[in-house]
């Protein structure tokens, strides 16, 4: 179940009009709240889920996500099915 705060940051991942402005810590916490296991090696942080084929790397950049991988997350999240209905 994602708080209100994740929610928000979803829709507003969803909507593509803001991708060079998420937050790395932000979007972490994100991919925690929706059940990825979160794997560090150096800069690299891999997010995968059990009962999903597929892992997201994502580097942080000035406390910042890279815009492209905004758009991979956003990708990844609808090819997938993540998306709750109330986002």
């Amino acid at each position: 179940m994602l708080n209100s705060r994740d929610r928000q940051l979803l829709r507003t991942i969803l909507s593509g009009r803001s991708d060079a402005n998420i937050r790395f810590s932000e979007l972490r916490r994100l991919l925690g709240n929706m059940g990825f296991e979160e794997r560090i090696r150096g800069s690299h942080h891999t997010f995968a889920r059990a009962e999903v084929n597929g892992r997201l790397n994502l580097q942080p950049v000035n406390s910042m996500v890279k815009e492209y991988q905004v758009r991979q997350f956003r990708a990844f999240a609808i090819r997938h099915g993540l998306v709750p209905d109330d986002a």
